[in-house]
């Protein structure tokens, strides 16, 4: 089978990786498109020093032909923490991709089949790979109040930042991106105000939430700046390096900092489905699978779009 394989610290496209050996309540899927992300690039570069197949941003279909999704986190779903409601965060958990657990830049995935969602019609297969990473921004809805009369600013105008804002606007709150591409901050569209990262100084903290999507460990200072006394500070990427902040000021301006990781699928597919969000434009290049390498390269560079990988047409 082929696979890209992380090593713990650089990645290699194998053709001699075993085909998934299943699980418990698990089922084999058969991979037709997978998207690279920040965090699959930082994996890459020893974050959690994982070793095992990439992916967890993908398209699938099940041996009866349905187009599927996948959630990423496999939780136990017994024990305390997933009984009280929050199995995402599973002590015994793997995650797809992650952690413990083969991911999908394979030819076949094996998952829970608890974990499926399956794709609308109405859904094409480049929109449906965005999924995982749009539950994501949706998951801030849940975490902080959106609506009209809060203003938040956006920190990074890479995919997930976008990914972010245009959820925010949904909500009708006072949306703000803040970045350093202006080609990725013109894509935003109306009802976003775009700001260069130079601005940053000229803006004050004006902000009832932060959201730092950067991507770099420089994003909690950078929102520390502009976000309002009181305000809440939400983390929504990994970083494969070390944090070095003054944290004086979120005691004594009271700061919420909340750490914001999976969302909800069944929102993020409605959204899709009925066209709110289009997250298509955010596509740079469509790869096959045997580029796997050169693929990730072109994810990695600086300001790239969302780089894809076709498993199976």
């Amino acid at each position: 089978m082929r696979g890209l394989y992380c090593n713990g610290s650089s990645i290699k496209l194998r053709y001699d990786l075993v085909e998934p050996q299943l699980l418990a309540d698990e089922v084999v899927l058969k991979v037709r498109l997978v998207g690279i992300c920040d965090t699959d690039i930082q994996l890459a570069r020893g974050y959690m020093g994982f070793k095992g197949i990439l992916g967890h941003e993908f398209v699938a279909e099940t041996n009866d032909g349905k187009r599927v999704v996948a959630e990423i986190n496999n939780a136990c779903r017994s024990c305390p923490v997933c009984q009280s409601g929050h199995p995402h965060h599973c002590p015994h958990r793997s995650v797809l991709g992650i952690l413990n657990h083969d991911g999908a830049m394979a030819d076949f995935v094996a998952v829970p089949s608890r974990n499926l969602h399956e794709i609308p019609d109405a859904i094409d297969d480049q929109t449906a790979v965005f999924i995982e990473p749009l539950a994501a921004a949706f998951r801030i809805t849940e975490q902080v109040e959106l609506g009209p009369g809060i203003t938040i600013a956006i920190l990074g105008d890479g995919k997930l930042g976008l990914l972010c804002a245009w959820v925010a606007r949904l909500f009708g709150a006072h949306v703000h991106l803040i970045g350093k591409h202006p080609e990725k901050l013109a894509s935003a569209g109306e009802g976003v105000l775009t700001h260069s990262l130079n601005e940053i100084r000229d803006l004050g903290r004006v902000f009832d939430v932060v959201a730092d999507c950067t991507g770099s460990t420089t994003g909690l200072a950078t929102a520390l700046q502009i976000v309002e006394p009181c305000g809440t500070i939400v983390l929504k990427t990994t970083v494969a390096g070390n944090y070095s902040v003054n944290l004086a000021p979120i005691v004594i301006d009271e700061i919420k900092v909340v750490g914001s990781r999976c969302g909800p699928f069944p929102k993020a597919i409605a959204a899709l489905a009925k066209g709110m969000v289009d997250p298509r434009p955010l596509i740079g290049a469509i790869y096959p699978l045997d580029d796997a390498e050169e693929a990730f390269q072109a994810a990695s560079a600086n300001g790239a779009r969302k780089i894809l990988m076709e498993v199976t047409s």
